[in-house]
């Protein structure tokens, strides 16, 4: 099939590029490794009802006092918010803790990028631990994509890009991807491989240190494992539950 009649695919690499990009009729991957989306693969997956993404942390308390059986979680600066319950680490929700329950989750970059996005056909959410069904996903739909990164307090960052270099990657056939920051991303991803593995190559990047400080090394090494949670989060009103 030619590019021509190929549905699009770009990459958004920060939220501060987001009004760049024509959304409508378009599908778009939010995507915030460390730990946004990597936190909703898990919790849906492990059985939770459903996931709000909310931008403050007011509105999570408030939203968290009127929802029955619910968890108000997130961070800000990669610690629990002060008046939250719980923090935004996916090895935090398992199936004992989160099943059946609505998590109510406001994150530094994720969240706030999710809210932002207007006129979209479909809102995902993306991390390597459902790639392999965000890209199932992506091309059954046959629809334009737009992967946006959530970066860092919209500052460009390096797992984010890398994800989407592996979604775009692993879809390469099935879209026109003419945008140079598809190349780029596509290209990191191809660095990364040769390195061996995710994890090792995003040892020196900014986010990386920035929650190191914090001793959340095992949490990072799970986020950038791939397909442990084979999921695909689709934003549903206010809500994020699974894709069936």
């Amino acid at each position: 099939m030619s590019d021509s009649v190929l549905p699009r695919l770009e990459i958004c690499l920060s939220p501060a590029l987001l009004h760049l990009f024509d959304t409508r009729d378009t599908i778009v991957v939010i995507i915030d490794v460390f730990r946004a989306t990597s936190t909703i693969a898990a919790a849906l997956h492990n059985g939770a009802k459903s996931v709000i993404p909310v931008a403050s942390v007011p509105e999570c308390i408030e939203i968290g006092k009127r929802t029955e059986n619910s968890i108000t979680a997130g961070e800000r600066d990669g610690k629990i918010a002060e008046g939250l319950q719980h923090g935004n680490s996916p090895l935090e929700y398992p199936s004992t803790f989160v099943e059946g329950k609505t998590l109510v989750l406001t994150t530094t970059n994720g969240t706030r990028l999710l809210h932002m996005v207007e006129d979209a056909a479909e809102i995902i959410t993306g991390s390597f631990l459902n790639l392999s069904a965000v890209c199932d996903f992506l091309i059954a739909q046959k629809k334009n994509v737009l992967l946006g990164c959530a970066a860092w307090k919209d500052r460009f960052n390096l797992e984010d890009t890398l994800f989407a270099g592996a979604v775009a990657t692993k879809v390469a056939d099935h879209f026109a991807t003419n945008c140079d920051s598809v190349r780029a991303a596509k290209y990191l991803h191809e660095s990364a491989v040769a390195k061996g593995n995710y994890i090792d190559f995003l040892r020196d990047s900014s986010h990386y240190k920035r929650l190191s400080a914090y001793g959340l090394e095992h949490d990072m090494e799970y986020c950038t494992t791939p397909d442990q949670h084979p999921v695909v989060p689709i934003l549903k009103g206010d809500k994020l539950v699974i894709h069936q």
